[in-house]
């Protein structure tokens, strides 16, 4: 294999959690460029059938499927797993990409907004890990790459985000914890960690302060990530070019976590 036919991801199939839009989508563009079958997984049909009629005119003849996975629910998870692998055949590739943010203040947060944050960020990355994996375990090879955070490493300046802050620092602790689990059955377990990201997430931040002074500001590169710029770093993990890494979190934040 040349080095650059290892970058590529051609016959394998790569689902993705929260691929309807956002960085998710971006993900499961660059993985149908680089040659891959792409599963969209997300929370409603109408928001997976325009982005897999969008994806298939943006990467003409990529074969692209959609499930429908609620990633907080065990059974969904189950579900959408088992009518996928009859639709689609075995999942070389999980991209465990779903997630919310809310910020709010520690002293104000309510349990069930608590919850809610670490059973979809958290806990949906292991259901998911967990159902995609055994079936990984049990071929003896695959790849999950999870999304993680820049506020899984730090406190991030000035929004409020503690529960956001703890999943995501999960997430790099499960990551860890299911390289070194599955490293002996082929499974190869990394996450990334990106900083701050334009997307329909930060609408309500721009030409604001704190967009400006913290966000911007705060990152050496002086401006924002693109979804492209983070979907490439995990076709790279996905790829045979990272066939040695596991268990590791790749930081693409623009330097923010330097200073």
């Amino acid at each position: 294999m040349s080095t650059s036919d290892s970058f590529r991801l051609d016959g394998r199939s790569v689902a993705v959690t929260g691929g309807a839009r956002g960085i998710g989508y971006a993900i499961a563009r660059a993985s149908a460029n680089a040659g891959a079958q792409v599963a969209l997984l997300d929370l409603e049909q109408a928001s997976l059938d325009a982005a897999a009629e969008k994806l298939r005119e943006e990467v003409p003849g990529s074969r692209i499927e959609t499930q429908v996975c609620d990633v907080s629910s065990y059974e969904s998870v189950e579900g959408a797993a088992r009518q996928l692998e009859e639709r689609f055949g075995a999942t070389d590739v999980l991209v465990n990409n779903a997630g919310i943010a809310h910020n709010v203040a520690a002293e104000e947060m309510a349990v069930a907004e608590w919850d809610r944050m670490l059973q979809i960020n958290l806990s949906g990355v292991f259901y998911c890990s967990q159902v995609f994996g055994e079936k990984m375990i049990e071929a003896n090879r695959g790849s999950i790459v999870n999304i993680a955070s820049m506020s899984g490493l730090i406190v991030n300046r000035p929004q409020p985000q503690v529960a956001y802050n703890v999943s995501k620092a999960g997430v790099i602790m499960l990551t860890k914890s299911l390289a070194a689990e599955w490293a002996p059955h082929g499974v190869r377990v990394v996450a990334v960690a990106p900083g701050y990201i334009q997307t329909s997430l930060i609408e309500g931040f721009l030409g604001t302060d704190v967009l400006r002074d913290y966000w911007v500001g705060g990152t050496p590169l002086g401006r924002m990530g693109t979804p492209e710029e983070v979907a490439n770093v995990v076709v790279f993990l996905a790829s045979d070019a990272a066939s040695f890494v596991t268990g590791a979190t790749l930081v693409a934040d623009g330097g923010y976590t330097l200073w």
